[in-house]
């Protein structure tokens, strides 16, 4: 490489790649949890059709002024319906979260880092309690569909933006 080639994305300016960004786990743990299994109480008349629906909620904090150290909580909400009849079958809430520390990533690029990439560390552990819970509370085990977190990262954006915009619009 030529001393006045100029700098590209893959070097630092000094011939040498740029260190890799780094997200690693120190600890895991669920922060809430809830089940409710509705059709215990009230059974449902004729065939039951489930349907499924799952919101999720991310949310990343930094831990210490000094530190590199990171929390991110996921927030499941799961609930469960009869199609035909909308009766709910059962609800569960799960709040999961992850300490991490981030490494050798850019300051503007450490919020969807840790939105994205924690919770992809995290969802496997989720999936798992959520499958063991609604076995034990008396339903088929459910296995959660993988989430892009991509995606929501960048739909959670746009509800910002439209926030932040709605916000700014005069009031006639």
């Amino acid at each position: 490489m030529a001393e006045n080639e100029p700098e590209t994305p893959q070097t630092n300016g000094n011939g040498t790649p740029p260190p890799t960004p780094q997200l690693r786990p120190l600890g895991q743990f669920i922060r809430d949890l809830s089940f409710e299994n509705i059709l215990a109480s009230k059974p449902v008349e004729g065939q039951v059709k489930p349907d499924v629906s799952v919101q999720v909620g991310l949310d990343a904090k930094k831990r210490g002024e000094d530190s590199n150290q990171y929390e991110v909580i996921g927030k499941f909400k799961i609930t469960s319906k009869n199609k035909d009849s909308e009766d709910i079958l059962f609800v569960m809430e799960l709040e999961y979260g992850g300490i991490f520390t981030a490494e050798n990533v850019k300051e503007e690029q450490l919020h969807p880092f840790l939105l994205i990439e924690a919770p992809r560390l995290m969802f496997p552990y989720i999936r798992r309690i959520v499958s063991d819970v609604t076995r034990d509370g008396g339903f088929p085990a459910l296995n959660l569909e993988p989430i892009d977190f991509v995606a929501l990262y960048r739909q959670g954006l746009a509800q910002r933006q439209a926030a932040a915009q709605q916000q700014q619009a005069p009031v006639s």
